[in-house]
């Protein structure tokens, strides 16, 4: 049995197969998880579980991350969560797109990780870096 780290079997095999500017994609309870992704992993147990941040972070601790990309939206309708997220990615290249082309865009992830989460615009597309 592992002891440590990512426990979810879909989740640990998502973030090991990721290379270099794959994208996964982490969102709140809402957003729509696009039927061209092969993986989708939806973690929602019910409002709040589990929250977006804890995902994120899990997935941040095992993952590097070279850019993020946010909907435009974030920062006028969850400012809180935007000034949270640019701590987190303080040293990462943001970007930010319209809500219709971040969905679009989520299409062509390697893989969507669904939260519980229901702040609105709760969603980053993580891209990976390289560690060397």
């Amino acid at each position: 049995m592992k002891k440590t780290g990512i426990l979810h079997p879909g989740l640990n095999k998502l973030i090991s197969e990721t290379g270099h500017l794959d994208e996964i994609v982490i969102t709140d309870a809402g957003l729509p998880l696009p039927e061209e992704v092969n993986t989708r992993i939806d973690l929602a147990l019910k409002e709040g579980t589990v929250p977006f941040l804890e995902v994120l972070n899990t997935v941040i601790d095992e993952l590097f991350v070279e850019k993020v990309i946010m909907a435009e939206e974030i920062k006028t309708v969850s400012p809180k969560l935007h000034k949270q997220l640019l701590i987190i990615f303080k040293d990462v290249d943001i970007e930010y797109l319209s809500h219709i082309d971040f969905k679009e865009r989520t299409k062509s992830a390697r893989g969507v990780v669904r939260s519980g989460e229901f702040t609105s615009f709760a969603n980053v597309i993580l891209v990976s870096g390289v560690v060397y």
